[in-house]
């Protein structure tokens, strides 16, 4: 089994930055592939970010490539989200995703991920 606790949300205006942690317990977090997704209430969960358990592979959505850099470190069992130039389309409840081994073929699939944070607020004001 594997824990995922989020931080970092917030309140921020448009244009502002935040970093969102992911920190994971249980079993070796070295050898899980981490990820972010969002939710805005009444909308499907949508992918956000992914990276490999080594760290060298990260994968984006089109609506936060450039702006969101997801990163890890393996030493802290955690994993994070900084996210620039926010905008209020932005705005939702994070959450940190994780899953055992490779990065899924189909990453942007909520099911192919078998661990769930319980989610940070983003709230990003105009």
């Amino acid at each position: 089994q594997v824990q995922l606790v989020e931080s970092g949300g917030g309140l921020v205006q448009a244009g502002d930055s935040l970093r969102l942690s992911c920190a994971a317990s249980g079993r070796t977090f070295s050898r899980i592939v981490m990820g972010w997704f969002r939710q805005v209430p009444g909308k499907e969960r949508e992918f956000v970010s992914v990276i490999s358990w080594s760290g060298y592979s990260t994968y984006y959505a089109d609506s936060v490539k450039g702006r969101f850099t997801i990163s890890r470190d393996n030493a802290k069992n955690t994993a994070y989200l900084q996210m620039n130039s926010l905008e209020p389309d932005d705005t939702s409840v994070y959450y940190c995703v994780a899953v055992w081994g490779r990065i899924p073929s189909t990453i942007a699939k909520s099911a192919a991920y078998d661990y769930w944070g319980q989610g940070t607020q983003v709230t990003v004001s105009s």
